[in-house]
C-alpha cells in the first residue's frame, strides 16, 4: 500500500507542477504531459517534459519556457530575448534534416508561458555532461547514472557534423551558438541540433543585433560565450562556417572534459562573465595556448584536428568535409551505425548480406547501443516481409540481453505482428529456435495470447523441423495451457501429427512430448484422450513401440493415475500382446515389452486375486451370520410334542422333559417324557 500512496504522491505532484507551468497554453490540448525529464537551450531555461499525443497515442517531448524565469531582467531585455526564441523555434520548424530536432506541433504562447512538441528525446547533452540547471530534484532516474560511451561520442559527434554540413552548404546559415545546450540527445541516442535563437544567413551581416548591456544580458541575449569563436565579436569579420567549426572544436572538448569549456576550465572563469570587450582580447591568448598535451583528455585519433579547429584564425581551421573524413570516424559501430540510418536506401541483397553479419559486430557493442540505436532500425524493417527473416535473429539477440521489462515495453510489442506472420516459413523456424529466450522474458499473459497460437501453428507446418522443435517445447509451457486450451487445441493437434505425419522421428517426437505432458493431465484426460489413442498409430516401428510402451510405464507407474484392472484387461494387454512377436524388437526392446506387460498381468492378477479373496471373505461371513441367525431362531421358537419327539430321534438324544409336558393328561412325571405308550408296552 505505500507502494501505491507513494506512486498517487509522485503523480500527483508532477500533474501539480505541469498544471501550474501551462495553464491555457494550446499544446496542453493536444498533449498529455507526463514528466519533467531535462532542460535545454540557452542558460539551460527550456525544460523538457516527456508526454504523448492525445490523438494518436505516440510519445513525443514537450519543451516549455516559463516567463517568470526571466523576471528579474530589465523589460526590454526580456521582449529582445522572447524575440530571440521565438525566431529560433520557427527556424527550427522550418529546417528537415535527419540531425536537426524534429518539432511535431509549432510554438504556442500563454501568458505564462511558450511551449512547442518535437519527437521523444532524453536530455540535453549538457545535460547528460552533468549540468543540472532547471531539472527536478532529485534527478530524473535516466540521468543519474548516464555515462556517454566511446562510439555514443564518436558517431553523436559525426551526427552534428552531418547537422552542420546542412546547415552550411544547403540551407546557407550558421548556427552561431553550436554547443551541448543546443545539442539534444534523442529517445534513441542520436545527437540533433537545436537553439537556433542567433543563427545567422551566410549572405546577412555579421554585426551582433543586440548591444550587451551586462552579464544577465549575456547571458541571455547573447550566444554561449564559452563556445564562441572570437571573430563573432568583431561587426568587421566576415560570416563563414568556420565559426560553427570552432564551437564544434569547443564542444568537443567539453564533452571529454565533464562538460567543461576548455577555456573557462583552465582559467576558472567563463567568457559569460566578462564584457563583450573582454572576450576577443582574453581568449585569443588562451586559445594561442592550446597544445596537444592540454588536450590530452580528448581521443588520440580526434586530438590534432580539434586543436586546429580552435585555431584563432578561421581560414586555418578544417571544414565539415575534413571533419568528416576524419580517420577518428573509421570506426567499425560507426559504420555499422552510419549504415543504419540509410539503409533504406540499399536493395535487399546488401541488406541481407549486411544483417547477417550484424551479430559479431553487436557483441562488441553496449547493450544501450544495441536498444537505443540498432533495435529501432532493425524493427522498421518488419514491414518488408521478404527481409524479416534476416532481421529476426539480430532483433532476438539483442532481446537475450534485456531484462523483462525493456523486453516487454521495447521489443514485445514489434514481435507480436510478426508472430502472426505465414511466410517466409524461416520466420516459424527462427522462434522455434529462440524460444526459449520468449519464455523466459515473455509475460504469461502474453505466452498464452500469442506464444500459444504460434505453437499450434508449428504443429501444423509442412517442415520436420519446426514440427520437431515445437515439440520439444511444448512441455516447458505446460503449466501456463488451461485444461480447456489442453484438451480442445493442444491435444487434439498433437494427435492428428502423430497419426498423420510420415515421419518416424516427428512421431517419436509426438510420444515424448504427451509423456512429458502426463504430469500436467488430470486422470480422466488420460484415459478418455491419450490410452485410448495410442493403439491408433499406424506404426509398429520399434522406436514408435518403445515411444507407446513408455507412456503405459509413466500411467501405470504415476501415482494419481491408478489405472483399473478393467482397463489393463480389457484395453492395454489386448493391444500389446501382439506386439511381442514383431520380428522389428531386439532382445532388449522385446524384454521391456515383455516386463510391462507381466507387470499388468501380475497387478490384474494381484488386484482381481484380492477382489476374489474379499468377496470370498464376505460370503463366509454371510454364511456364518446365517447359522448364527437360524442357531439362534431354533432355541427360541416353542417346540411341540411332535417336533420334540422328531429332535429326538433325529439326533438320537435325550433330555430333561419341558414345561409343558406336564401338562399332558397321563404324563409319567417320574421320566419326564410324555403319555405315549412305548413299542414294548404296545406288545404287551
Amino acid at each position: 500500500m505505500d507502494v501505491f500512496n507513494k506512486l498517487k504522491s509522485t503523480v500527483t505532484s508532477t500533474v501539480n507542477q505541469i498544471s501550474s507551468v501551462l495553464p491555457g497554453n494550446p499544446v496542453t490540448r493536444e498533449y498529455d504531459i507526463t514528466g519533467h525529464i531535462g532542460s535545454a537551450g540557452q542558460g539551460l531555461l527550456w525544460k523538457i517534459y516527456s508526454g504523448t499525443k492525445r490523438s494518436t497515442n505516440q510519445d513525443a517531448s514537450i519543451f516549455v519556457l516559463e516567463k517568470r524565469q526571466l523576471e528579474k531582467l530589465d523589460m526590454k531585455l526580456r521582449e529582445e530575448y522572447f524575440t530571440f526564441v521565438k525566431r529560433g523555434v520557427s527556424q527550427l520548424t522550418r529546417l528537415r534534416h535527419p540531425q536537426i530536432l524534429i518539432v511535431q506541433h509549432p510554438l504556442e504562447e500563454s501568458r505564462e508561458s511558450l511551449a512547442f512538441a518535437t519527437e521523444p528525446v532524453l536530455a540535453s547533452l549538457a545535460n547528460v555532461l552533468g549540468h543540472t540547471e532547471n531539472l527536478p530534484n532529485p534527478l530524473p532516474p535516466h540521468l543519474r547514472s548516464y555515462k556517454l560511451y566511446d562510439i555514443e561520442i564518436k558517431y553523436g559527434l559525426m551526427q552534428v557534423g552531418e547537422g552542420l554540413n546542412f546547415l552550411h552548404n544547403d540551407a546557407k546559415k550558421i548556427h552561431h551558438n553550436l554547443c551541448p545546450h543546443n545539442i539534444i540527445v534523442s529517445h534513441h541516442g542520436a545527437w540533433k541540433i537545436f537553439g537556433f535563437d542567433f543563427s545567422r544567413e551566410l549572405s546577412g551581416p555579421s554585426d551582433m543585433s543586440v548591444e550587451i548591456g551586462g552579464i544577465d544580458a549575456s547571458l541571455y541575449n547573447t550566444p554561449n560565450y564559452d563556445y564562441l569563436a572570437p571573430e563573432c565579436l568583431d561587426p568587421t569579420r566576415q560570416l563563414t562556417p568556420a565559426r560553427d567549426m570552432f564551437s564544434l572544436g569547443a564542444t568537443i572538448c567539453a564533452v571529454y572534459n565533464n562538460g567543461k569549456s576548455i577555456i573557462s576550465s583552465d582559467q576558472n572563469i567563463t567568457f559569460s562573465e566578462l564584457g563583450s570587450a573582454k572576450c576577443e582580447s582574453y581568449a585569443c591568448p588562451v586559445l594561442r595556448s592550446i597544445n596537444s598535451a592540454r588536450l590530452s583528455d580528448i581521443d588520440e585519433g580526434l586530438r590534432e584536428l580539434v586543436k586546429m579547429m580552435l585555431n584563432t584564425s578561421p581560414e586555418l581551421r578544417p571544414d565539415n568535409h575534413d571533419f568528416l573524413k576524419s580517420p577518428y570516424f573509421d570506426d567499425i559501430g560507426v559504420k555499422t551505425l552510419n549504415y543504419l540510418d540509410s539503409i533504406f536506401q540499399w536493395d535487399n541483397l546488401e541488406k541481407s548480406k549486411f544483417y547477417k553479419g550484424l551479430p559479431q559486430i553487436m557483441e562488441k557493442l553496449p547493450h544501450r547501443i544495441n536498444t537505443n540505436r540498432i533495435l529501432p532500425c532493425l524493427m522498421k524493417e518488419f514491414i518488408n516481409s521478404s527481409m524479416v527473416p534476416f532481421v529476426l535473429p539480430n532483433v532476438l539477440y539483442i532481446a537475450e540481453q534485456c531484462s523483462q521489462q525493456e523486453f516487454t515495453r521495447d521489443v514485445l510489442p514489434h514481435l507480436i505482428p510478426v508472430m502472426k506472420l505465414q511466410e517466409p516459413i524461416q520466420v516459424l523456424l527462427i522462434f522455434m529456435q529462440k524460444m526459449e529466450v520468449l519464455l523466459k522474458l515473455t509475460p504469461p499473459e502474453q505466452v498464452k495470447s500469442e506464444v500459444l497460437p504460434l505453437l499450434y501453428r508449428a504443429l501444423e507446418s509442412d517442415s520436420q523441423q519446426i514440427q520437431e522443435l515445437c515439440l520439444s517445447i511444448l512441455p516447458s509451457l505446460a503449466n501456463l495451457i488451461e485444461y480447456p486450451a489442453m484438451k480442445n487445441a493442444l491435444l487434439p493437434r498433437i494427435k492428428r501429427l502423430c497419426i498423420s505425419t510420415s515421419h518416424i522421428s516427428v512421431r517419436v517426437n509426438c510420444l515424448v512430448c504427451l509423456g512429458k505432458l502426463i504430469e500436467y493431465l488430470d486422470k480422466w484426460l488420460v484415459l478418455d484422450e491419450v490410452l485410448p489413442f495410442l493403439p491408433q498409430i499406424p506404426s509398429r516401428d520399434p522406436a514408435v513401440l518403445m515411444g507407446i510402451l513408455g507412456i503405459y510405464k509413466l500411467v501405470l507407474n504415476h501415482k494419481k493415475m491408478a489405472i483399473s484392472k478393467e482397463i489393463m484387461a480389457t484395453k492395454i494387454l489386448p493391444f500389446l500382446m501382439p506386439l511381442v512377436i514383431e520380428n522389428s524388437l531386439s532382445l532388449n526392446q522385446f524384454n521391456s515389452l515383455v516386463a510391462v506387460i507381466k507387470d499388468m498381468v501380475n497387478r490384474v492378477e494381484a488386484e482381481h486375486r484380492t477382489k476374489l479373496e474379499q468377496l470370498n471373505s464376505i460370503a463366509q461371513e454371510q454364511k456364518s451370520l446365517d447359522m448364527s441367525a437360524a442357531s439362534v431362531g431354533v432355541e427360541s421358537k416353542p417346540p411341540t410334542s411332535t417336533s420334540s419327539v422328531g429332535l429326538d430321534q433325529l439326533f438320537g438324544k435325550s433330555g430333561p422333559s419341558s414345561p409343558q409336558s406336564n401338562n399332558f393328561p397321563g404324563a409319567n412325571h417320574s421320566n419326564g417324557f410324555s403319555g405315549s405308550l412305548s413299542f414294548e408296552e404296545k406288545h404287551r
